[in-house]
């Protein structure tokens, strides 16, 4: 497939920020399955700064917007060529050890229900299988719901919920997984849906999880399958924070509001 994205962040303060330092993870991920063929990141009145690719393999951009300043957009615009593989992320070239995302946050320690939730895939010898099975049990377990949970809500508070959306269900994938043994990370980017539905309010997110013989593989529960065609991968994290595509602080007493449009959408080819 070949999608295109529209994503548009619009920060507003009601008092003009002294400046504003941002870090980007805006960039598609340089692995099999995608290929970028037109990729543009402006920001409103905003100088690029240093760029490196950190050892996730993530291509990180920074920039900083002189002040005062009482609104500041952050556009992207590209075209991505897409293909399916099965979940699998292959040729992408990374450094940290995947031991590494055995380490749980402050979002995805796991309590004793999500300890009991790892259980139910206990006995499964097979890593590949017991990753979908705890994919399986956190999709029936968090029925997906918009506006259910909030930036700040943990893995353990969606599942005694029982309802959350896509941010929660990676959350509570990477909890049980890592109680499993399987190392687990959070994964943000891009899902075209449908033409009905191509206009989203936010960005998409999944997990991905440690297999061992064959590397990372995805998982989205929210949408019950592994990443294809239809899914941008963005970068990587322990969890959505630190994964956020977005991250930045503004200097000033003013008070920010945040506004997010995404449009994801097929091109015919």
């Amino acid at each position: 497939m070949i999608l295109t994205v529209e994503h548009v962040t619009c920060y507003r303060y009601n008092r003009p920020a002294r400046a504003l330092v941002q870090s980007h993870r805006l960039t598609p991920s340089t692995c099999a399955g995608q290929r970028v063929l037109e990729w543009v990141v402006t920001v409103t009145d905003g100088i690029a700064g240093g760029a490196f690719r950190d050892g996730a393999g993530d291509w990180i951009q920074g920039w900083t917007v002189p002040g005062p300043v009482s609104e500041v957009t952050v556009a992207v615009r590209g075209r991505v060529e897409t293909s399916d593989q099965a979940g699998v992320l292959r040729g992408h070239r990374e450094l940290t050890a995947p031991d590494c995302y055995l380490r749980s946050t402050a979002v995805t320690r796991a309590d004793p229900a999500l300890a009991a939730l790892a259980a139910k895939a206990d006995g499964i010898e097979q890593p590949l299988d017991r990753a979908h099975r705890l994919a399986d049990l956190v999709a029936e377990a968090i029925l997906y719901e918009p506006g259910a949970t909030e930036a700040h809500t943990t893995a353990a508070e969606a599942l005694k919920l029982g309802r959350g959306v896509c941010q929660d269900h990676a959350h509570a994938l990477i909890a049980a997984a890592r109680v499993a043994g399987l190392p687990a990370r959070y994964v943000s980017g891009y899902l075209f849906t449908d033409a009905e539905s191509a206009d989203q309010e936010a960005a998409h997110a999944w997990a991905e999880v440690w297999v061992r013989g064959l590397g990372w593989v995805g998982f989205d529960p929210a949408n019950r399958c592994c990443p294809d065609e239809r899914y941008i991968r963005l970068g990587s994290g322990l969890d959505a924070q630190d994964a956020a595509p977005i991250r930045g602080i503004a200097r000033g007493p003013g008070v920010e509001r945040l506004e997010v449009q995404v449009a994801v959408q097929a091109v015919q080819q």
